[in-house]
């Protein structure tokens, strides 16, 4: 009896010195199951979805690429990364005062989570990003020019405009409302994704030569697996177990929702028949586009903009394949640029408590208006379209001054399979 006595008033000890501490173990726990579905996105996730929409001779050279990406970021993020996006410094960009995750130690938090969670849960935005630009030059870029691309990009842009927005650099400090990512994450690789695709061209053969998909099975897998690991994407960027974080879940799903049913009708009236890459496409055009929003409107709200994300994602890809004939090989700036705009911009309308049922949280700041929040909301957009457009041209240049960005001729016939790994997805 003595010794359970004991040991009772041990454990009851140790809730005070856990809440001294600011620890909070749900919120910890939270956010380690969030971390483990972002990065899920990636792989195998957005890697499938992208090698089914490619050839059947390109389809490890894209898997091969978010693998590889995953594997350099993680380790760029540890060296530097993280302390160019999160580390006290100026307006525009982090110190190196967290370089090589300086400070990072079991007993160091970020607010209630420890910040090793804290920068992990990060590392996996870090991961996606740069790989969803792979879309906008599948089938034709250099694996080696890829990955300086990508490293030269991460620092560059990722780390800065991450700073800007959540790491106490200037536009969070004007007020810009982006819960999970809409400026840091899906305008920056829509813009990203599109200056790629013009600086190298269109693939050989686009837009005479029919490229569809070759293996539409891969592509709803990873699909699927995208809608599910994107609770983890915009609920865990709550940082906390909380009513945000599930609401952010709820507003996630319904935008998921109404954007793939948005593109089936659309391609419906359209073309006859709804295809199930229609509806995949509108899924991630509703999911990307409530990112940003996710943290701040209602239910309601999140219906009218999946809606809008379906239709305008829609219209998007149409005109800038059939109209411009622009080879953004896999759409990813019609869905994730364009997506990541519309929700930035709505954002500043269904955070507003004054819309009745559509009405959502409310500003961050106290007094804004819906029409300051939209002027806020509109400068981060300008500001991060124009800075990454301006740094992927460069950075593209100078890719290719090193190393040539483009495979040549022959092995953009044989395939960057074989070319570039000296493998084949299929045996047949």
């Amino acid at each position: 009896m003595t010794r359970w006595m004991t040991t009772l008033a041990l454990g009851l000890m140790a809730v005070p010195v856990w809440a001294q501490d600011g620890l909070n173990e749900g919120d910890t726990a939270w956010i380690l199951t969030a971390t483990a579905l972002v990065l899920f996105m990636t792989i195998p996730g957005l890697s499938l979805f992208y090698s089914g929409l490619v050839r059947t001779k390109n389809v490890l050279s894209v898997l091969m690429q978010c693998f590889a990406l995953t594997c350099m970021v993680s380790i760029l993020w540890l060296v530097v990364g993280y302390s160019l996006a999160f580390d006290e410094g100026g307006a525009l960009v982090g110190g190196l005062g967290k370089a090589l995750f300086a400070g990072v130690g079991e007993g160091s938090l970020s607010g209630s989570i420890p910040e090793s969670a804290f920068s992990l849960f990060q590392l996996t935005f870090a991961i996606i990003t740069p790989a969803l630009i792979v879309g906008g030059f599948a089938e034709r870029m250099r694996f080696s020019a890829m990955l300086l691309f990508s490293a030269l990009w991460l620092l560059l842009v990722y780390a800065p405009i991450c700073h800007w927005v959540w790491g106490g650099g200037w536009l969070g400090q004007m007020g810009l409302m982006d819960f999970a990512g809409g400026t840091v994450v899906h305008i920056t690789a829509g813009v990203g994704a599109i200056v790629a695709a013009l600086v190298l061209g269109n693939r050989r053969g686009f837009p005479q030569q029919a490229m569809p998909p070759h293996n539409m099975t891969l592509t709803m897998a990873g699909a699927g697996m995208l809608w599910v690991g994107w609770f983890g994407f915009n609920g865990g960027s709550a940082l906390a177990a909380n009513g945000d974080a599930a609401m952010a879940m709820l507003v996630t799903h319904l935008s998921a929702s109404a954007g793939a049913f948005t593109w089936m009708a659309c391609e419906w009236v359209r073309f006859g028949k709804p295809s199930a890459l229609g509806a995949v496409t509108g899924m991630v055009a509703g999911l990307g586009t409530i990112t940003p929003a996710s943290g701040f409107v209602g239910p309601a709200g999140a219906l009218v903009i999946g809606i809008a994300a379906g239709l305008l994602c829609f219209l998007a890809t149409n005109y800038i394949k059939r109209s411009l004939k622009i080879d953004d090989s896999l759409d990813v700036f019609p869905v994730h640029g364009v997506g990541g705009v519309l929700g930035t911009l709505l954002t500043a309308v269904f955070a507003s408590t004054s819309l009745g049922v559509f009405s959502g949280q409310g500003y961050s700041a106290e007094g804004m208006t819906m029409g300051g929040q939209l002027g806020v909301q509109a400068i981060g957009v300008i500001a991060t379209l124009g800075y990454t457009a301006l740094a992927t041209f460069i950075i593209l240049k100078v890719t290719g001054a090193l190393l040539d960005n483009r495979v040549s001729e022959e092995d953009e016939q044989r395939g960057l399979d074989l070319a570039l790994h000296n493998e084949r997805g299929y045996d047949l």
